[in-house]
């Protein structure tokens, strides 16, 4: 499983409030459980499988089962509050506040981590080399293997 992020509970609380209120004003609700798998997504630098979620959410909501963690998902995604992340099936919180654009994920072969990139020059680039060669983004996740800070001196090493 990924690692725990370091979040104060004031900084998570902010933002699954701004995240209620981003449904709110979509016209939509962020329920307790729902809530919970953001919270969730939030704390993990790597995201989580579905079914990983589905064992920590059933920490605090005992009667959860796997189409409520997937029903959750969907609508995080739909929101704009997630991703999922192909490459490895996992599903990241999203760290930005719109999503008109596509968005950058860095994954890293070695370990799994998964890095959100905020570069409107490099998604400006791939949709002009794109619409050159006469395609269009299948979706908003645009995914590049790339080895983190971490497990680069390992793959430079060979171990």
């Amino acid at each position: 499983m990924a690692q725990a992020k370091d979040l104060t509970t004031s900084d998570e609380q902010a933002y699954l409030d701004d995240a209620a209120s981003r449904c709110h004003r979509q016209g939509a609700r962020l329920t307790p459980i729902r809530r919970s798998v953001l919270a969730l997504l939030r704390r993990r630098s790597g995201g989580l499988k579905a079914y990983d979620l589905l064992e920590l959410i059933r920490h605090d909501h005992p009667s959860a089962s796997p189409p409520t963690v997937y029903r959750a998902l969907d609508f995080l995604i739909e929101q704009g509050l997630a991703h999922r992340i192909g490459r490895i099936n996992h599903f990241v919180a999203c760290n930005q506040h719109c999503h008109d654009d596509a968005s950058l994920f860095l994954v890293c072969p070695s370990c799994g981590a998964v890095t959100e990139l905020h570069d409107d020059g490099a998604l400006a680039a791939l949709a002009t080399s794109l619409a050159t060669a006469g395609h269009t983004l299948a979706g908003p996740e645009i995914e590049i293997s790339a080895t983190c800070r971490g497990c680069a001196p390992h793959r430079r090493a060979g171990t």
